[in-house]
């Protein structure tokens, strides 16, 4: 009989950080290993719950959520949603401006495919979460990747962007705050980033889950909030500021040039329609999410555990040789870099491999992110001081015997 195979589609997919590597930890869990793990931001299991009060306005309507909602979700909380856009100063946005779905990932996967015939192209950052880049594969489409600069703290590369859009480019993402570098761009560059949706007539699609988790009083600036005159479309949910990942609670907002979009919307509908609505239960709680006590803020004070653990896990990484690290004023992560020269890394998913192998301990490399060279990691830096200090430790002693393999003695 012939095997039975996956589909084509899925040839230049990839989502490294639930990936092989992480088949192996489980496996070496399985076998009775205890595994750090600084593979994926989900806070609950770092100890981040999500604020009582939304547990319990869920809980109390449970009984009144049993049945399909609206398509584009419950009244009260797209009304939240709107006065959340008017706080950010997103100009006209109205009730059927805003798609309700289940976690930012699945809006993600519907945007694109209302968008995207084959061969259409959308410009992603480098390096990116990788589900954007693999919905755009999946939708037909082909992502081309625009460098980030590490040197001018991870900013989006202008000219790098421009050189990459041709005749089949229909948008840019922008992810801000950014996954996985921690960056947060300022307004300048927003406004940069916006003429040039303007002049190559572009969709720009917003990636600010993050847009609460600011560090060093940051401010975080919509670039929606910057124009009219373009499309917008901006994501947002509960699960990262309201630490409620396993609520699956995400929104969209379409604001801008709407006139100009009717078609596009009209896509949107048709697809927030077919698959009926988003999860009921966990709509509940974003009224009181966006209108409640912003715990997230205790937080990323100065005195907060976000904070302290962020500050914690950058010095440690940068005191290891040959390790360098932008300090990241936002999300959840950091992004080290291994100097070539000391580290001549061939092939970083087998890096990270020998890493959780011999020290227990579990990242995504560089390139699960789509960054084109071998010499980057992801951590998260949400477990507790102790265990990240031991985790950290534990890649030091692995870079340390890495040095030693390759006859490489460190300044």
């Amino acid at each position: 009989m012939q095997p039975i195979t996956k589909s084509s589609k899925l040839a230049n997919v990839c989502y490294d950080i639930r990936g092989p590597v992480l088949d192996r930890a489980r496996e070496m869990e399985e076998e009775g290993h205890h595994i750090i793990k600084l593979n994926i931001g989900n806070p609950a299991s770092f100890g981040f719950e999500a604020p009582e009060e939304i547990l319990q306005d869920v809980i109390r309507n449970l009984s009144a959520a049993s049945g399909y909602c609206d398509s584009k979700g419950l009244f009260a909380a797209r009304k939240a949603i709107m006065h959340y856009t008017q706080e950010k100063h997103i100009p006209n946005v109205q009730m059927d401006d805003i798609y309700i779905g289940n976690g930012v990932s699945e809006l993600i996967m519907l945007a694109m495919q209302a968008l995207l015939e084959n061969n259409d192209e959308v410009l992603i950052p480098a390096p990116d979460y990788p589900l954007w880049t693999a919905a755009v594969s999946l939708a037909g489409g082909t992502a081309r990747h625009y460098i980030c600069d590490e040197q001018s703290d991870w900013f989006p590369d202008l000219d790098d962007i421009r050189a990459k859009i041709t005749p089949h480019t229909r948008a840019i993402v922008i992810i801000n705050p950014n996954n996985p570098t921690g960056a947060l761009y300022p307004v300048d560059l927003l406004l940069e980033i916006i003429e040039i949706a303007r002049q190559n007539h572009l969709i720009i699609y917003a990636d600010e889950i993050y847009d609460k988790i600011l560090y060093d009083q940051a401010i975080h600036t919509s670039i929606a909030s910057l124009a009219d005159d373009i499309l917008f479309v901006t994501f947002n949910g509960l699960s990262k500021n309201y630490r409620a990942a396993g609520f699956r609670s995400g929104w969209i907002v379409v604001s801008g040039d709407k006139q100009r979009a009717q078609d596009y919307i009209a896509g949107l509908n048709m697809l927030a329609s077919m698959r009926l609505c988003a999860n009921v239960p966990a709509q509940f709680g974003i009224q009181t999410a966006l209108g409640g006590y912003q715990s997230i803020y205790d937080l990323t004070l100065p005195t907060g555990r976000l904070k302290r653990q962020r500050d914690l896990a950058w010095q440690l990484l940068t005191d290891i040789p040959g390790v360098s690290c932008f300090r990241p004023q936002s999300a959840l992560y950091l992004f080290p870099r291994l100097d070539p020269k000391i580290y001549p890394i061939q092939d970083d998913e087998k890096f990270v491999l020998d890493m959780l192998l011999e020290e227990k301990v579990l990242v995504v490399q560089g390139t699960g992110f789509n960054w084109p060279c071998q010499d980057h990691f992801r951590v998260v830096f949400l477990p507790n001081s102790d265990d990240l200090a031991e985790a950290i430790g534990r890649v030091a002693h692995f870079l340390e015997r890495y040095r030693k393999r390759h006859g490489i003695h460190a300044v």
